[in-house]
């Protein structure tokens, strides 16, 4: 579950491909009612189960140069989702998360390459459980545009990534429940 913050914080990343007609490096922030990751991980070969958290941060874009643009998002990993309250209060002790220890989880990106007009390969770092490790996202541009709920302009972004959990100091019930996560994160910035 540990992987979960990750997970969030790679779709923060991948913001950071972003491209505008604009001359100007923009700062956006992270809508987090509308930013989040969620994470799959298999269950004793049984099922894959799911995961999510929300986040925020700010998306530092240069729509010039894409490759300096940049990303910092952060996770309250106290704040997993899973939909039963048992889990996410087990998720959150010290066999898992240690949210009292390590409350939260950062992604900070470290460059972008762009692969296609509205597509992108965002690296970073990211930090989670007191472990630093780098992740890599791919992301694309859903669609850039006024937001009609609040009249701002919004870009709108996925991504996709995995990590082992293990990389992260994340080994209880390995190798049962999973050691890859995988990642599905939707971003919001305005």
């Amino acid at each position: 579950m540990k992987f979960i913050l990750l997970t969030l914080s790679l779709c923060l990343a991948s913001i950071s491909f972003t491209y505008s007609a604009n001359a100007e490096t923009q700062t956006y922030h992270f809508d987090p009612n509308h930013t989040y990751v969620l994470y799959h991980i298999k269950h004793f070969g049984f099922s894959t189960q799911t995961g999510k958290w929300m986040a925020k941060g700010t998306l530092l874009l240069d729509d010039k140069k894409i490759q300096n643009s940049k990303v910092n998002v952060t996770i309250n990993v106290g704040k997993i989702a899973t939909g039963l309250t048992e889990l996410d209060n087990h998720l959150k002790g010290e066999e898992f998360f240690d949210v009292i220890k390590f409350p939260t989880a950062t992604y900070v990106s470290t460059s972008v390459d762009r692969t296609g007009k509205e597509r992108a390969i965002i690296h970073g770092n990211l930090t989670l459980h007191g472990v630093t490790k780098p992740v890599t996202l791919k992301a694309k541009l859903n669609k850039k545009g006024k937001n009609p709920i609040n009249n701002k302009l919004t870009l709108g972004f996925a991504a996709t990534g995995t990590l082992r959990r293990s990389d992260f100091g994340l080994t209880t019930l390995l190798p049962g429940v999973g050691n890859e996560v995988q990642l599905d994160i939707e971003a919001e910035v305005n």
